[in-house]
């Protein structure tokens, strides 16, 4: 990811570490999926789709939840998932930038 040590030297993010952040996002996403087609009965392709909208907070308001439990599931799902998918792309773009710009 990227940070520094005290001499300015690039730190990578520990591998394990970067492991969990990705499999946590797309265990994130699978089970916001789950989630939606169970509730909502919307189609796979739609329970996807919405789960990943939510989450990186573009919202196009095509699809809403409209169950007062899947109001609420919304609720944590886009509160811990922002959470999960930002730490994720950022430990991805760090540890691309990073590799590139290695001294």
């Amino acid at each position: 990811m990227g940070s520094t040590d005290g001499a300015g030297k690039w730190v990578l993010l520990d591998d394990h570490v970067y492991k969990v952040l990705a499999a946590s996002a797309a265990t994130l996403i699978v089970v916001g999926t789950v989630v939606y087609k169970l509730l909502e009965d919307w189609s796979w392709v739609d329970a996807v789709y919405f789960s990943v909208v939510a989450v990186t907070t573009v919202g196009f308001g095509d699809l809403t939840p409209s169950t007062d439990a899947s109001k609420l599931f919304t609720v944590v799902y886009v509160l811990i998932g922002i959470s999960i998918i930002t730490t994720y792309l950022h430990a991805r773009v760090g540890r691309r930038g990073s590799k590139r710009f290695q001294p």
